[in-house]
């Protein structure tokens, strides 16, 4: 190896490169690049910058990904990645395990199980720019807080500071691109951003300072990506638990001295950092919190929170097909029978990875705009229920998906903050009956309110944790700004 570099450096040197790559990695992150201004704002931001919106916001946030993260603990697919961890990992009892009271794991892999948990359903928030921002935060900032010492534990304005710092640092970084702005097709965000946003949030946690926390950003974009092929898969919750996961592994690296390169996130001509994952992607300094009055982008745009386990888009088509259920039962009948339809129409996106006819699996049915639209023809609505095997074969519903024709117009893009979902549905007596839905209930324009939101967590929790629990990290997340020791809410999960 020695021998190697004496060759190596004199070429080097021959060419005009008077600076090892070595070198560059033991310079100063510079304040001036925008990896640097990246990595002051994680580590100077201050607690009272969070404006009271904020704080509402993303309690709410908080409370919806736990209960998400609950009835995920119930699934196939979380069962086996727990089984997984235990199986091949050394025991190391540190950090909480969503619904498995007495179960702990190290912390990375607390936060990689419980990353499964929250997006094992395609149930966790949504922001625009299209990613699932809670999912890839929340279980490493919980993992976390439970590593740290007794006499350090994080309050839990310090936490709230820590995940809000994640949120911010996923949306700013994919305003940098107009291709973000669309349903994806290469790759799932979560697995890029989320990873970012995660090291962000333990970066911040752990309070390391701004070259720390520009290492951690550059440390997780080498642990992020994965491709859309495993959309609709048991395979793509693991997207938001490596994101969670990595970034917090990238963040303790960054912790003990492990350092990556101080430009990650500019643009600089012929070199792949950031902007490989996103063509077009512009990037911009992040202005230091001090000096420009931070706005976060929380307090600019809510959040969309799902009524059902569904890929985002399927809101929209959902929807409108119960707006002509509702029709259908006003002909007169308490039900109807899919043979009174003789083609249903669906003017939607052109998005390859969300059409599918006839969905084999749950995760396909969660992808699929046919079937979703075709359950709440049928039922009025769709619901958890909705996805369970029972469900999937009725012969009432294979029938409806069997005259299923889709058009895209010109006018709907695969965008999450511009398309439509239209449902056509002409009868057997040749009577036509259309619904539309441009905004759905739940939707960042038409959050979902408080009480339903409460009822959402109370309905997921409801499947692991007793009531009186339920009602405790209601509490303890409606005060998580006021709480001294954020212990409360981690004793809570199991």
């Amino acid at each position: 190896m020695l021998k190697l570099q004496k060759i190596i450096m004199p070429v080097c040197a021959a060419r005009g490169m008077h600076t090892s790559a070595e070198a560059v990695l033991k310079r100063p992150v510079p304040e001036e690049t925008v990896t640097g201004s990246f990595g002051k704002f994680i580590s100077e931001i201050k607690p009272q910058q969070l404006s009271s919106v904020v704080l509402h916001r993303s309690k709410r946030m908080v409370l919806d990904s736990i209960g998400v993260g609950l009835i995920g603990s119930t699934t196939d697919v979380f069962k086996l990645a727990l089984q997984h961890c235990q199986d091949i990992y050394a025991a190391d009892d540190i950090s909480s395990v969503y619904g498995c009271k007495g179960t702990k794991l190290s912390p990375t892999l607390a936060a990689f199980v419980n990353g499964v948990a929250t997006h094992s359903m395609d149930f966790d928030d949504t922001w625009h720019p299209a990613t699932h921002p809670s999912g890839a935060v929340l279980p490493a900032v919980l993992a976390l807080g439970d590593m740290m010492p007794t006499n350090r534990k994080p309050s839990g304005l310090d936490f709230l500071l820590a995940f809000n710092v994640g949120i911010e640092i996923q949306g700013r970084l994919m305003r940098f691109s107009n291709e973000a702005h669309n349903i994806p097709k290469r790759f799932h965000p979560p697995t890029v951003v989320g990873t970012m946003g995660s090291a962000a949030a333990c970066a911040r946690l752990l309070s390391l300072d701004h070259s720390q926390c520009s290492h951690a950003l550059a440390i997780a974009a080498s642990l992020s990506g994965a491709p859309m092929a495993n959309a609709a898969t048991q395979s793509k919750p693991l997207h938001i638990a490596n994101a969670a996961r990595f970034g917090l592994e990238a963040a303790l690296l960054a912790s003990r001295g492990l350092k990556a390169s101080p430009q990650v996130l500019d643009t600089v001509p012929g070199v792949a950092g950031f902007n490989a994952f996103y063509e077009d992607y512009v990037s911009r300094p992040l202005g230091s919190p001090s000096d420009d009055g931070h706005v976060f982008l929380l307090e600019e745009q809510d959040m969309a929170f799902k009524r059902f386990p569904a890929h985002l888009g399927m809101h929209w088509v959902a929807d409108a097909a119960a707006s002509v259920h509702k029709h259908l039962v006003g002909f007169g009948h308490s039900t109807f029978s899919p043979a009174q339809i003789q083609d249903i129409q669906l003017r939607v996106p052109k998005s390859k990875y969300i059409n599918r006819p006839f969905p084999e699996s749950e995760h396909e049915a969660r992808h699929s705009f046919q079937f979703n639209a075709c359950s709440a023809l049928l039922d009025g609505e769709v619901t958890v229920q909705s996805f369970t095997p029972a469900a999937m074969s009725r012969p009432e519903l294979l029938a409806l998906l069997s005259r299923v024709h889709m058009e895209h117009p010109d006018d709907n893009p695969a965008n999450f903050n511009r398309m439509y979902g239209e449902v056509q549905v002409t009868l057997l007596g040749g009577d036509i009956l259309r619904g539309r839905c441009d905004t759905f209930y739940g939707h960042w324009r038409n959050p979902l309110t408080d009480d339903s939101l409460r009822k959402k967590f109370r309905n997921n929790a409801g499947m692991v944790l007793s009531s009186e629990k339920i009602d405790r990290v209601i509490d303890v997340v409606d005060q998580l700004d006021r709480i001294e020791n954020c212990s409360s809410l981690l004793s809570e999960l199991q």
